[in-house]
This record gives C-alpha cells, structure tokens and sequence, in this order.
C-alpha cells in the first residue's frame, strides 16, 4: 500500500509521522521552508508527554510519481482541486481519496473532478506547526473519522489500523460531517467578524451565536440531516474553551493571509430555499473585508 499526503501541517503532518513509524510506504508533500527542514533533518512530532524526530519521505506536489492506493488532502479547503490536479497522474480508478479539510463539500469537490474511489471524512485533532519541521499536538483530542464506499472504507481503516490511530466508520458519515461543521462554520465566522476568540464571543455575543448554529441546522435539515441537537452542545464546548482559543479563519483574517471563507460562512450563506439572515449579512462583511486584505 503506497500513500501520499498531501499538506504536512498539524493534520497532515501529525498523520504523515504516525503512517511513517508504522512502516507504511509514505511520501509527504509540503513546500517551502517546512518542506526543506523535513527532507534535512525529519518531521518532529511534540505530545504533551513525548517526543519523536523519523525520517520522511517528502517533496513539492509538483515532484510527485508513481501511482498511490489511498491520497489523503490536509490542505485547506480552497486549495482541495488544485492540489488533486498536481497529484492526477499519480491516481487511478482503485485509488482512494478522501480531504480531511473543514467544510461539508469536499467529496464532492473531488468526485467531480476524478473517477478514483471518494470517501467523505472529518478528523478531529489539536495540533499546528510550531516551527519548520515541528508540529505540535496538543492533549489527547485525536479521532479520523470516514465513511462511504465500504471496501474503500475498510482499506482506509486498515491504514489507521496499523499506525494505531483511533477512527471511527459511522453509517451516516454525512451526519458525522455536519455535526463537527456546525461548530466550526459559526464560531470562524464569528470570530473572524468580531476579531475575538471564541469564548469572548460566547459570552459578548451569546445570541447571535446561537442564531448562526440554527442557521446551519436549518441547512441541514434542507439536505435531511437532523443536527439540532449540536446547538446546545457547540454552546457547551465554546463555554469551556480557553480565553485566547480561537479559529484557524480568524487567524488567517488577522494574518492576511487567503482563508477558508467561502467553506465556512458562504456555503451557509449562499445556500437556497432556507433562511439565513445573520449568515448572509456577515458573510458580505466578511467578503469585502477579504478584499481589502489582499
């Protein structure tokens, strides 16, 4: 089994090592300065309690050869199509692919631009590059959890298997999709349109913050999604988040950097046949904000 992933970031980067200890044929894509410190000295992973440098095959997107059985993207979203085209030549029929990007949608951006086998998936995991070469998980949070075409499924869960990496394969991969969406699409474009982290938004902006997740649940429901019950629950976990926790789209809005913008406020706001007023309003904010930071 030959596997490529492509993005070497907290997501990617953490998955990378873990597949590369356990032995399995892996080459990484990264670039720039990240890239260069992997090929010379490894990919560092930092835990809480331990630490661990292994060797890594890693190149530019551009470089890559051969054909892969399973390509995992932890690019961001907007960068899903352009980066499976780099990676194309390298794909066939039997190959799997699955994004473990934010949004809701990525599946199907790659079902419509290859014939390869598409899972749907989330992955749940606190981490981020502290420097080139180093990435950074922070607590226990990890969880990949896929679905989709059942052989697919199972091959994808061989993988996670033998790097003993916890999954889970839910029937309703979908439902499982949303309900990690609901809470990121509200509090990115809130935090991204207040400037503030996510518990100053949970406690200065209580209401509106509970109108944007009946919003999303709104648009699920439209698609036969029933996922009402997170309101309360991404409520919950905001309250008990750090004071300077925020989001990666806050973040990129404050580094002027491109950001995951139309993933995360647009695919609500621009959704037909439900309403979503506070949606919409931010999202134009939002857009022109974008804009000007360019």
């Amino acid at each position: 089994m030959r596997v490529a992933v492509v993005g070497l970031g907290g997501v990617g980067g953490y998955l990378a090592a873990k597949f590369a200890q356990a032995g399995v044929d892996i080459v990484g894509f990264a670039r720039g300065e990240h890239l260069r410190e992997i090929q010379k000295n490894g990919l560092t992973i930092k835990e809480d309690e331990k630490e661990f440098t292994i060797a890594l095959s890693a190149k530019e997107l551009r470089e890559a050869e051969g054909s892969f059985d399973i390509v995992l993207f932890c690019v961001k979203s907007y960068d899903i199509e352009q980066s499976y085209k780099e990676i194309a030549a390298c794909v066939s029929e039997k190959s799997i692919l699955i994004s473990f990007s934010n949004g809701v949608d990525n599946g199907d951006k790659l079902r419509a631009i290859s014939h390869a086998r598409v899972l749907d998936g989330v992955i749940y995991i606190l981490s981020h590059i502290e420097k080139a070469g180093v990435i950074r998980k922070k607590g226990k949070v990890f969880a990949a959890v896929f679905g989709g075409e059942k052989e697919a499924t199972q091959e994808l869960a061989t993988l996670f298997e033998k790097a003993d990496l916890r999954f889970k394969t839910p029937s309703d991969i979908q439902t499982a999709i949303w309900k990690k969406y609901i809470f990121i699409a509200a509090f990115a474009t809130l935090t991204s349109y207040y400037d503030k982290s996510i518990l100053t938004i949970y406690k200065e902006h209580y209401d509106e913050a509970k109108r944007l997740l009946e919003e999303i649940a709104a648009v699920a429901r439209s698609r036969g999604i029933m996922i009402d019950d997170e309101i309360e629950k991404a409520l919950g976990t905001a309250s008990k988040l750090p004071a300077d926790a925020s989001t990666s789209m806050h973040l990129d809005f404050q580094n002027r950097n491109q950001t995951e913008l139309e993933s995360l406020t647009g695919f609500i706001a621009n959704s037909k046949g439900v309403e979503h007023k506070s949606f919409s309003y931010i999202y134009e904010q939002l857009k022109e904000r974008a804009l000007l930071n360019k």
